[in-house]
């Protein structure tokens, strides 16, 4: 059945991959140019949406498809139609639609039983193939028939224990979490798991030993590791067990627990599962929050650092504006005891928030930035930069020094703008979940920014006169950052290592290449990144960045390339010599990349010595 209803409609030959005129009897010029519009309604994807996300707050399932600006309306009318009907037939008559439009698309959901989601996604792939069928004027799918098989799937799927459970967890007023195989309530030491196939009764629980511990929740485009890792740092010093997960792994009390991307929310639930965690820093990526949802309901604080030009066209986020309302879902889950904490220097964020009702604190790198002048006048949270002093004040308008840019090491002085940013973020979290100024001064300045501590978030590196420098920058924003940074540092001779993901469409390569050409490299070495190809061939990446370098300026015989990333990371060491700045984006091999650094560091290697691995 599940194969079935996900076969597209077809008519003349008509379908989700080509047209054939010579089934359809006709010359191609002749067709209906309606018809032709009708052949481009596509589903390109199907999923459950288990968390609030950018529809709305209740669990279900969403769709998203391609559809013609002129027709969205009417697909759209037709498909909330069919997917009511479809929601009675099953025995859903309580569960609703919601629909969200975007250039050229839209996304269309309906909410589910929590432990239904799987058969809500069939659902709702069945209304698509109906209402694109009552489109085209081809024959329906069997409605009938696939009802019987959906009443099937849902007694099947169907949990009661985990409904019930659910919904105690609600009345108790503690996080519910759910994954295929394990089943919990309450958050950190408050937390209580089960198998699946192990549930209890709810009055089988002892609730009064089931409670929530804080969850923050770190999102934006650029410096979300960074952030939750400082504040990790800033929490342990003021003697918090703190729980994170991260792009790269997850600890809980300084212990590596999982490695890998786990920003997303089954990177959450293992750290919220984890008894041991006293306070939750969960980094929440775009993609996860419009694949699943957010992983927790409720937060006692949320950040988005800013918001740059990435990943555009992915799930209907085309624009600032949508990517805007995408990373403020996290909003959502604060209420008003809680704290949003937003950045006063990012235009857009200043602009989407002026629907938002939850308390914020916003941060910024200038004292009388407008927004958070007008937020400090009202009596609101705020944190600023103010020379070389971190200030803060709240409800009774009293401003108070937290620390100094001389006392924070990953500010390097406040030359690394960005960590700045990062560090305001981070002490409007940590005031908003009530620790102690001395405690943020604390951690802040424990926190080097060191390989260990913040592996690929500009790390540098000290080679007996050549200077090495290490960072994540995937975009253009992240990039701009990073070159303000090296502008400032002495060189006599600079070098670029530099690639991208074959995902970014052409104008954000160029894009990318342009803010990476603002270095003013002496020697660019293009690398290849076999992982992050995606679906590119091999030298189309590295391709369009050497053209976009030498109409920019860069002579030809000054760039080069590598079969790999940690090629280019060896080829840039034999060239350099003493005076000379490397600056190294590093993604595909980063950890082998950045152990080949730290040893030669350790090593006192020399530039001209022979470069081992």
């Amino acid at each position: 059945m599940k194969r079935n209803l996900r076969q597209p409609g077809n008519v003349c030959g008509i379908n989700s991959t080509r047209f054939n005129p010579k089934k359809c009897g006709t010359r191609p010029w002749t067709l209906d140019p309606r018809l032709l519009s009708l052949d481009s309604i596509r589903l390109i994807d199907s999923r459950r949406l288990p968390g609030p996300n950018l529809l709305w707050d209740r669990p279900g399932a969403v769709i998203d498809l391609l559809v013609p600006d002129e027709l969205a309306d009417e697909f759209i009318a037709r498909w909330q139609r069919e997917a009511g009907s479809l929601l009675g037939a099953v025995g859903w008559p309580d569960e609703a639609t919601a629909t969200r439009r975007f250039p050229g698309g839209a996304s269309l959901a309906l909410s589910a039983p929590i432990d239904c989601l799987f058969t809500a996604t069939e659902v709702n792939e069945l209304a698509f193939q109906a209402a694109r069928a009552a489109m085209l004027g081809t024959e329906a799918p069997d409605l009938l028939a696939a009802v019987r098989l959906l009443r099937a799937e849902i007694e099947a799927e169907h949990k009661p224990r985990l409904v019930a459970l659910a919904s105690a967890a609600r009345e108790h007023g503690v996080t519910f979490l759910m994954d295929p195989h394990l089943i919990s309530a309450g958050s950190g030491t408050g937390s209580i798991t089960w198998k699946l196939e192990e549930l209890p009764l709810p009055e089988a629980v002892d609730w009064s030993q089931v409670h929530d511990v804080p969850a923050i929740l770190v999102t934006g485009s650029n410096g979300k590791t960074t952030t939750t890792r400082l504040l990790t740092a800033v929490l342990t010093s003021a003697g918090r067990v703190a729980g994170m997960c991260c792009t790269d792994n997850v600890i809980v009390g300084g212990e590596v627990i999982a490695r890998g991307d786990w920003a997303g929310p089954g990177g959450a639930r293992m750290v919220l599962r984890d008894r041991r965690v006293e306070v939750a820093v969960l980094e929440t990526a775009r993609g996860g929050i419009l694949r699943r949802g957010l992983a927790v309901r409720r937060a006692a604080a949320a950040i988005v650092t800013n918001l740059a030009e990435d990943h555009f066209g992915e799930y209907g986020i085309t624009d600032l504006a949508a990517l805007a309302d995408a990373k403020l879902v996290v909003a959502r889950a604060i209420g008003p005891e809680g704290i949003l904490v937003l950045n006063a220097d990012d235009a857009e964020l200043v602009k989407a928030s002026g629907t938002l009702t939850v308390p914020i604190c916003w941060f910024s790198m200038e004292r009388d930035q407008p927004a958070l002048a007008r937020h400090r006048a009202a009596g609101g949270a705020a944190v600023w930069l103010d020379g070389d002093a971190i200030r803060a004040s709240g409800r009774d308008r009293q401003e108070r020094i937290i620390t100094r840019l001389a006392d924070v090491p990953i500010t390097m002085g406040g030359s690394a703008r960005h960590n700045v940013s990062n560090v305001l973020g981070v002490v409007a979290l940590a005031l908003g979940l009530g620790i102690e100024a001395r405690a943020i001064a604390s951690g802040l300045a424990r926190f080097k920014g060191s390989p260990a501590e913040n592996p690929g978030r500009l790390n540098v590196f000290q080679l007996n006169g050549v200077i090495a420098v290490a960072d994540f920058a995937h975009n253009p924003h992240g990039m701009d950052a990073l070159v303000r940074l090296a502008q400032a540092l002495p060189a006599t001779r600079r070098l670029l290592v530099l690639g991208q993901a074959g995902d970014r469409e052409n104008a954000a390569i160029d894009d990318f290449t342009r803010s990476a050409w603002a270095f003013h490299p002496d020697r660019i070495i293009l690398k290849e990144m076999e992982y992050y190809r995606r679906g590119r061939p091999v030298g189309e990446v590295t391709g369009l960045m050497r053209q976009e370098f030498i109409r920019l300026g860069a002579a030809a015989e000054t760039i080069s390339g590598a079969v790999s990333e940690f090629e280019a990371l060896l080829e840039a060491l034999r060239w350099a010599r003493q005076g000379d700045l490397l600056l190294l984006p590093l993604h595909a091999e980063r950890e082998r990349g950045l152990a080949l650094l730290e040893r030669l560091q350790h090593d006192g290697w020399r530039p001209g010595d022979e470069v081992r691995e």
